[in-house]
C-alpha cells in the first residue's frame, strides 16, 4: 500500500492548519478504522511538544484527545484553593469563640443578677455584731479564762506582731492587698491544677470572701452561695480597708476547740495572749485555718507541726521572714507540742458565765469579771484532789472529787468541780447533788440545841422503831447512855434519829434553811441521817456561820464587773442575812464540832495550831464520802465518789479529811491561828433577831413590817438599849438613865442591818427612821408626831393618841412588858415570875424551868439563907444539884417526852467521857 506524506502531516505543521475544521464523525454504527496517532496512546510530537488544539497535522479526521495534562496544569491554583479554605476556619474559629464568650458573659451576668436578687437591699448591709466576750479574772487580776460564744475578745493589728498577720495573708491569700474582693489569678491557678489533676485541688477563695462567707452566708458548698459571696466580697473591698477586713477574717475565723478568733485560738492553745504569740505559735495557729478539727495542735500534734512547717515557708517565700528564721521557729518532729491543759479553774469559769445573766440580763458588750479566786489556792486545791483521786481511788474504788473553800464570810477563794476538766465539764461542787450522810446532823443537834437542849444533854443510843423507821448506827454496835457531844462527835445514828423525832422535822428543814441550805427537803424522820440531796456549795457555806460568830451567808464569787472601758456594772454587796444563830446556841455547837475534830470521826483534819471545828458524812453504801470542816479565818468542804453512783470504800473521815487537811494547811499558811467563836461573850455587844415562837420564823414590827432586832449583853444575855454614831456607824449600848454608852460593852459594827423591803428602820432600835431617844423617860419618841415608843417592844406608849386613827393607843390590848423573854420551847415568859405570860398563876404556883419546860422547885439556898427557885427532880443523897442533866425517855413506841432531869451526874473530866467512846468504837 502506497502511503504519502504532505507536508501538512509532518509534526507541528503550519498553524493555519490548525484552525481547519474537524471531520464529521462516522455515523452511528459505521466502522472507523485505526489511524496513525488514534491508535497510540501518545505520539512522538505529544512527546515532543503540546499538539496543536485541532489534530495532529494528519491532514484529517477528528483529533486525538488530549491526554489529562492540563489537570496537572489546574495543581497550582487547588493548592491556593487550600490556603483560603484555612483562614476562613480560623476566622470561624474567633467569630464562634466570640459568640459564645458574648453568650457565656451573659449567661454569667444572668447567674449574678439572679442569685444577687436573692440577697437583701445592698442598703441594708452591715457587718453583723461580735458575739460579746466575757473575760473572768481571778482575785488579783490573772487571766482564769474568756467565755462567751467566741471565746475570748476582739483584737486589732496594731496590737500583734507583724508576722502574726504576715502569715495569714502568705498562707491563706497572698494576692490580698492587690484584688478587688475576687482574685481571677488565683482562680485560673487553681483551675489549671483541678485540670491537670482530674479533680478540684483546693479551694479559690480569698481573704475577703470568706469573710464574707462567715459574716453573712452559710458553708454549703453551693453555686449559689459561691456567687452570693463574690459579690458580698466586692462590697466589702468597696467600703472597707484592707486591714479592717484582715480583723474581722482573724476575729471571726474558727480555730477549733470551740475558739472563734485569734485571741481565744492563742489562749486556748498555749495559754498566752495573741499580743505575745511568737513566730511558731502564730505559723501553727494559721496552719489550722483549713481543716480546724485535724490540724489543731490538741487532737494531732504531728500534722499541726506538718502545718506549721508549710505555713514558715510560705511566708519566707513571700519574703515577710528570712528562711534562717523560718528554720529557727519550726518545731523539731521529735519535740511534742506544748499546749495549755484547760484546769480546775474553768469550772469557776463556767459557773461565773452561768450567773452572768442574772446579775446583768442579756449581755450586748464584752465586759470583765472580777472575782474572789485566790489563784494559789485554785491550783493547789486542783492538785491536791487530783493527786488523792489517782493514789487512793484505785483501791478504795472512786473516780472523781470536789472541793470548794470559802472565807468565813462567804467569799470563794478555790473552787474544784472535778479531777478533769477536759475529760467532764459536770461541776460536781455546784450542779452535783448528793447526799450528805452525817454532814447533815449538826443541822439536826442546832434545832436541838435552840430548843434547850445542851452538849451535855444525855440520850439513849439504841436501836428504836419509829413508825417503821429504825436507824441503826453504821458499826453496828451501840454505847447505851451517852452525851449529845459524843453523839455527834461520834455521829450516833440513833441519836440524831431521836432528836429529829423530838424537834419535828420540819423544825430540821427550817433551821438547814436558816443556815444557807437551798435545795428542797422532805420533812421525814430520815432527813436526821442526810438521805436528802444538796450541792457541796451550798453545805460548805451552811458552816459558815459556825466560823464567823453566828452570821449567815451568800457565797460569792463576783466582786465587780465593768465595759471594756471601766465603766461599773455590778459591785458585790456586803449585806447578809445577819445573825442565824444565838452567841449561847453557837458556843454549843462549835463545843460539839470540836470534839467531832479532835477525838471523833473526823480525826483526820487536825491541823497543829488551829481550833478546827467540822463533821464527816457518808451515804448509804458509801456512794458519797464528804467532810466540812473550818478554822475561824476559812470553810472548805470535800466530795469523794463515782458519777456513776457506784458504792466505795470511803468514808468521810479518811480520805475526805486527809484532802481537807492538806488543802487547809497550804491555805492558811501565813496566817496566825485564832480559836473559832464560842464561849463567852462577856464583855460584848450581840444583835439578834427576835424569833416568833409560834412559826420560829423572825418576828414582823406590824408598824413597820420590817424584822425585830434587839440587842443583848453577850455575858448575860440581857437586852439592852442601843444607839448608833452617825460618824461611824458602830452601835453602842446606852445608859436609859443617862443616856451615855456603857462601857465595858465592846461596840459592834452595822455591816450587815436587816435588809429594808418597806420603810427604813434604824437597825439599832428596829424603830422607823427619824426616832429620837429621850434619856428622860428612857423612851423613843417620833420627832414629827411626838407619839412615845417603848425600846423594848417597839409600841407606843398607851394613852397617847394616834394621829393616824385619833383613836388612844392601847384601848383593848394588853401591856407588855418592858423586858421580853422565851424559854426553851419559844414561849414568852415573865422574868418576874418564870410563868408563861397569859397564863395565870395563883399565890405558891411554882415558875416554869426555861430550860426544861417544868415547874421549880423553891428551896432555901444554904450559903445565902434565901429562897430560891431550883430544877424540880430530885437529886440522889450526897450528890451536888446538877444543870442541864437532860435525857431523852421514850415512853412508848414512837413517842419521846421531853428532856428531863433524871439525876444522872455529868462527868467531871470530858477527856475521860472522849476515852470511853474511844473504847466502846474501837477507836
Amino acid at each position: 500500500m502506497d502511503f504519502r506524506i504532505s507536508a501538512d502531516d509532518r509534526v507541528a505543521g503550519p498553524a493555519a492548519r490548525q484552525g481547519k475544521p474537524k471531520a464529521r464523525p462516522a455515523a452511528k454504527g459505521q466502522r472507523v478504522e485505526p489511524a496513525m496517532g488514534h491508535s497510540m496512546a501518545f505520539s512522538v510530537d505529544g512527546e515532543r511538544g503540546p499538539a496543536a488544539p485541532g489534530g495532529s497535522g494528519t491532514g484529517g479526521g477528528k483529533p486525538p484527545k488530549p491526554p489529562k495534562q492540563p489537570r496537572r496544569g489546574k495543581a497550582q491554583p487547588v493548592r491556593q484553593k487550600k490556603k483560603r479554605r484555612s483562614g476562613g476556619f480560623l476566622m470561624t474559629m474567633l467569630w464562634w469563640g466570640f459568640v459564645a464568650c458574648l453568650w457565656g458573659g451573659l449567661a454569667v451576668i444572668g447567674v449574678i443578677v439572679y442569685y444577687g436578687a436573692q440577697l437583701p437591699a445592698s442598703n441594708t448591709w452591715a457587718i453583723p455584731e461580735r458575739p460579746p466576750n466575757i473575760r473572768i479574772l481571778a482575785a488579783d487580776g490573772s487571766l482564769i479564762s474568756n467565755r462567751g460564744q467566741t471565746g475570748g475578745e476582739a483584737i486589732t493589728l496594731r496590737e500583734l506582731p507583724q508576722y502574726v498577720p504576715a502569715a495569714f495573708i502568705a498562707s491563706e491569700d497572698k494576692r490580698f492587698m492587690s484584688h478587688f474582693g475576687v482574685d481571677p489569678i488565683g482562680l485560673a491557678a487553681v483551675l489549671v491544677e483541678s485540670i491537670q489533676a482530674r479533680g478540684v485541688t483546693r479551694g479559690g477563695s480569698t481573704l475577703t470572701q470568706q469573710v464574707a462567707k462567715n459574716l453573712f452566708l452559710t458553708p454549703d458548698q453551693t453555686l449559689g452561695r459561691k456567687v452570693q459571696e463574690a459579690i458580698l466580697a466586692v462590697w466589702l473591698e468597696q467600703n472597707f480597708t484592707k486591714e479592717e477586713i484582715l480583723e474581722l477574717y482573724m476575729n471571726r475565723v474558727y480555730f477549733g476547740a470551740g475558739a472563734y478568733g485569734l485571741e481565744a485560738a492563742a489562749q486556748t492553745y498555749f495559754g498566752v495572749s495573741a499580743r505575745n504569740l511568737s513566730l511558731g505559735q502564730a505559723a501553727m495557729l494559721v496552719g489550722i485555718l483549713p481543716a480546724p478539727s485535724a490540724y489543731n495542735p490538741k487532737s494531732n500534734p504531728d500534722r499541726a507541726i506538718e502545718r506549721q512547717r508549710l505555713v514558715l515557708n510560705l511566708m519566707a517565700q513571700e519574703g515577710y521572714i528570712t528562711a534562717e528564721e523560718a528554720s529557727a521557729a519550726r518545731i523539731d518532729p521529735n519535740q511534742t507540742v506544748r499546749t495549755v491543759v484547760a484546769g480546775s479553774e474553768s469550772y469557776v469559769a463556767d459557773w461565773v458565765e452561768s450567773l452572768m445573766t442574772a446579775y446583768l440580763g442579756e449581755i450586748k458588750s464584752d465586759v470583765i469579771v472580777q472575782t474572789t479566786i485566790d489563784w494559789k489556792m485554785q491550783k493547789d486545791a486542783e492538785f491536791i484532789v487530783k493527786e488523792a483521786v489517782a493514789n487512793e481511788g484505785p483501791n478504795r474504788g472512786f473516780t472523781q472529787g470536789a472541793l470548794v473553800a470559802m472565807d468565813v464570810d462567804g467569799t470563794i477563794r478555790a473552787m474544784v468541780g472535778g479531777v478533769d476538766y477536759q475529760a467532764s465539764q459536770y461541776n460536781r461542787a455546784v450542779t452535783a447533788k448528793r447526799q450528805p450522810g452525817s454532814a447533815f446532823k449538826p443541822f439536826v443537834f442546832l434545832a436541838a440545841m435552840e430548843k434547850g437542849y445542851t452538849p451535855d444533854t444525855l440520850a439513849e443510843d439504841a436501836q428504836f422503831d419509829y413508825n417503821g423507821w429504825s436507824p441503826r448506827n453504821s458499826t453496828g454496835k451501840y454505847a447505851g447512855t451517852v452525851t449529845l457531844r459524843q453523839g455527834l462527835a461520834y455521829s450516833l445514828n440513833t441519836i440524831a434519829g431521836r432528836l429529829a423525832i423530838d424537834v419535828t422535822p420540819e423544825k430540821v428543814i427550817e433551821v438547814a434553811m436558816r443556815m444557807g441550805i437551798s435545795s428542797n427537803l422532805t420533812p421525814v424522820p430520815s432527813i436526821a441521817l442526810g438521805t436528802q440531796e444538796v450541792n457541796l456549795l451550798e453545805l460548805t457555806s451552811a458552816f459558815a456561820p459556825f466560823a464567823n460568830g453566828g452570821m449567815g451567808v451568800i457565797p460569792n464569787v463576783i466582786t465587780k464587773i465593768t465595759d471594756m472601758e471601766g465603766t461599773v456594772l455590778y459591785e458585790a454587796s456586803t449585806a447578809g442575812p445577819g445573825r442565824v444563830i444565838d452567841p449561847t446556841t453557837l458556843a454549843y455547837m462549835n463545843d460539839m464540832l470540836k470534839t467531832a475534830v479532835e477525838v471523833g470521826t473526823g480525826r483526820g483534819a487536825n491541823i497543829g495550831g488551829w481550833d478546827v471545828g467540822g463533821k464527816t458524812g457518808t451515804s448509804q453504801e458509801s456512794r458519797d464520802a464528804v467532810f466540812v470542816g473550818y478554822t475561824s479565818a476559812m470553810v472548805t468542804g470535800v466530795w469523794l465518789g463515782n458519777d456513776d453512783n457506784k458504792g466505795t470504800r470511803l468514808s468521810g473521815g479518811n480520805v475526805p479529811a486527809t484532802i481537807w487537811r492538806d488543802f487547809m494547811s497550804k491555805a492558811l499558811s501565813g496566817k496566825n491561828p485564832a480559836p473559832i467563836p464560842g464561849g463567852s461573850y462577856a464583855g460584848q455587844l450581840v444583835a439578834q433577831q427576835l424569833i416568833d415562837p409560834n412559826t420560829g420564823m423572825p418576828m414582823i414590827d406590824p408598824n413597820t413590817g420590817q424584822p425585830m432586832v434587839q440587842y443583848v449583853d453577850g455575858g448575860t444575855g440581857q437586852q439592852v438599849q442601843t444607839m448608833t454614831d452617825p460618824a461611824t456607824g458602830q452601835i453602842y449600848a446606852i445608859d436609859p438613865a443617862t443616856g451615855q454608852p456603857i462601857h465595858g460593852l465592846q461596840p459592834i459594827q452595822s455591816t450587815n442591818p436587816p435588809i429594808q423591803t418597806g420603810a427604813m428602820v434604824d437597825p439599832a432600835t428596829g424603830m422607823p427612821m427619824g426616832m429620837q431617844y429621850d434619856p428622860q423617860t428612857g423612851l423613843n419618841y417620833d420627832a414629827n408626831t411626838g407619839i412615845q415608843y417603848d425600846p423594848a417592844t417597839g409600841q407606843p406608849i398607851q394613852g397617847q393618841i394616834d394621829p393616824a386613827t385619833g383613836m388612844v393607843f392601847g384601848q383593848g390590848v394588853a401591856q407588855q412588858p418592858a423586858q421580853v423573854y422565851y424559854d426553851a420551847n419559844g414561849q414568852q415568859i415573865d422574868p418576874m415570875t418564870g410563868m408563861p405570860i397569859g397564863q395565870q398563876q395563883s399565890f405558891n404556883q411554882a415558875p416554869i424551868d426555861p430550860e426544861t419546860g417544868l415547874p421549880m422547885t423553891l428551896i432555901t439556898d444554904p450559903a445565902t439563907g434565901e429562897q430560891v427557885w431550883v430544877p424540880s427532880a430530885p437529886v440522889q443523897q450526897g450528890q451536888p444539884i446538877q444543870q442541864n442533866q437532860q435525857v431523852f425517855v421514850e415512853q412508848a413506841p414512837g413517842q419521846f417526852a421531853p428532856p428531863a432531869d433524871m439525876g444522872q451526874q455529868v462527868y467531871e473530866q470530858p477527856r475521860a467521857q472522849r476515852t470511853l467512846m474511844d473504847l466502846i468504837f474501837g477507836q
